[in-house]
C-alpha cells in the first residue's frame, strides 16, 4: 500500500540506513561485493538512479536480500512519484 501524506523510502535510503550504516559498511566495500563501480552505489544512494532488475539481483546476492525487497521498494517509489506528477496535473 502507497503511503497517502509521505513519499515512501527509496531504495537507496533504506540501502545507507538500513544495510550500510549498522553493518558499518562503506559504499566502496558494497560495490566490491557486488562487482560493480562505487559511482553506481553512490548514485542508487543519492536518488540519482533507479533499482534495476540487475542491481537488484546484485544488491539480494551482496547483502541477503530477495531480488523482490529492491524492486519493490523501487516500485513504491515510482508510483508515489506518479502519482503526485498526475495530482498536480489534475488527472489523478
Amino acid at each position: 500500500m502507497i503511503p497517502k501524506n509521505r513519499r515512501p523510502s527509496s531504495p537507496g535510503e533504506v540501502l545507507r540506513e538500513e544495510f550500510l550504516v549498522p553493518k558499518k559498511m562503506t559504499q566502496g566495500d558494497l560495490a566490491k561485493r557486488m562487482g560493480v563501480a562505487i559511482q553506481r552505489i553512490n548514485l542508487l544512494i543519492n536518488e540519482k538512479r533507479a533499482v534495476t532488475a540487475e542491481t537488484a539481483i546484485l544488491l539480494a546476492k551482496a547483502l541477503g536480500t530477495t531480488p523482490e525487497f529492491w524492486m519493490n521498494l523501487q516500485a513504491q517509489s515510482d508510483l508515489w512519484d506518479a502519482s503526485q506528477r498526475m495530482t498536480s496535473r489534475g488527472a489523478g
